[in-house]
Formats: C-alpha cells, structure tokens, sequence
C-alpha cells in the first residue's frame, strides 16, 4: 500500500501527428499531452523522468532526463502540472510506460508510475 501522503495521478491523452509521419520510411509520429496531479498532502518536484517506448515489432528504447520539457515543476496538493511532448516510433502501433522521480518538501524521494498508455495510428485498431 503506498502512503497517501505522496500520491501522483497521471493522465495522458495521445494523438497521432500525420503532417510529421512518413510511412513509407517507418515513421510514426505522436504527441501526447500529460496532466500530472498531487492528489497527496505532501508538495512534490518533478525531478525526472523514466520512459520505456516499445514499437509493434517489441523493440525498446529507454529514455531518461530531468524534468519534463525542460522543467522541474513543484506540483502543490491539489495542483496538476500539464505538458505536451512527443515521440516517434517505426510501426503503426507502440506504447509507453514509465514513471517520473519525484522529491517531497519533507524530503521524501518517491517515484509516481505512469501507466502503460498506446500510441497508434487511427484505424490501426479495430
């Protein structure tokens, strides 16, 4: 059971980015849109971020960094922090996961799990 003093909520919204695709060439990219929300009792830092990006063939790429788009936001309880982003992958059909490191104003280092969300095409699924 995690404390409810450091509990992050994330929520992504994806869209599929045809005008920067390229099918032909295995490129498919995508913009995702992520609100990122204190529903604990404890401020938190955003420090940085964990991504595990698998294609439709299984082939990852893990990507590490600080922050989110250049950005260590202080997210106060109550509060969210929304940003976009993006990503490309070489088939149709992917996901992502991951999760970011979060740093408490009572100095508790935590880390806030993003759940698997996919990245496809439109009318790739049916």
């Amino acid at each position: 059971m995690s404390d409810p003093r450091y509990l992050i909520d994330v929520n992504v919204v994806t869209r599929y980015l045809k005008e920067q695709s390229d099918p032909d060439n295995e490129r498919f990219a995508f913009a995702y849109t992520i609100t990122v929300q204190n529903s604990g009792t404890v401020a938190a830092k955003l420090m940085s971020r964990h991504w595990l990006i698998t294609n439709g063939n299984g082939e990852v790429e893990e990507v590490r960094g600080a922050g989110v788009v250049g950005q260590q936001p202080l997210i106060a309880p109550g509060q969210s922090h929304t940003y976009s982003s993006g990503a490309v992958i070489s088939t149709r059909v992917g996901a992502m996961q991951g999760s970011y490191q979060m740093f408490a104003e009572d100095g508790k280092r935590f880390d806030a799990a993003i759940a698997p969300f996919r990245l496809a095409v439109p009318g790739s699924l049916h």
